[in-house]
């Protein structure tokens, strides 16, 4: 029998690296590389044609190029928008960003937490996991990568 997993934010903190493999399993994201950033707040994740969803009220529409570097393949993703935030980029750049909040998981880690969309084409990396996805889940040694598989 199968069992369900969980939130595992109580659980001993894992050691990761400076990069790590996750899936947003409620975006259809198998697999997506991040580079973790403990200097952000916020997690964010690549994402264009940001537009409101058929699905009602509070929910966006948006693609995602999850391949570094890549524009293919194109993922379509729905998810409900709980917030637009202010979000200050590494370059001083002020925009206004939603929020959504997903299921990440990170190894045999899965939580939920926020992670912001905006457009990270011009970084090297389509994710970015903050210290808010971060905090009392992980370790981080930036000397390590891939702790948690290599996809």
């Amino acid at each position: 029998m199968a069992r369900a997993k969980r939130d595992t934010a109580s659980f001993p903190k894992a050691i990761i690296g400076w990069r790590e493999w996750c899936a947003l399993p409620d975006l259809a994201l198998p697999g997506i590389l991040a580079k973790v950033d403990t200097g952000a707040k916020t997690s964010s994740l690549h994402a264009f044609d940001v537009r409101q969803s058929d699905r009602g009220e509070g929910w966006i529409d948006f693609s995602v190029h999850p391949v570094q570097r890549r524009k293919a393949p194109v993922i379509q993703c729905t998810a409900q928008c709980v917030d637009y935030r202010s979000v200050t980029s590494s370059n001083g750049k002020s925009e206004k960003r939603p929020v959504i909040q997903t299921t990440l998981e990170i190894g045999f880690r899965r939580f939920v937490t926020e992670i912001t969309l905006t457009n990270r084409d011009d970084m090297g990396f389509r994710m970015l996991l903050g210290r808010q996805s971060l905090n009392k889940r992980f370790l981080v040694d930036p000397s390590l990568s891939y702790c948690c598989g290599d996809q």
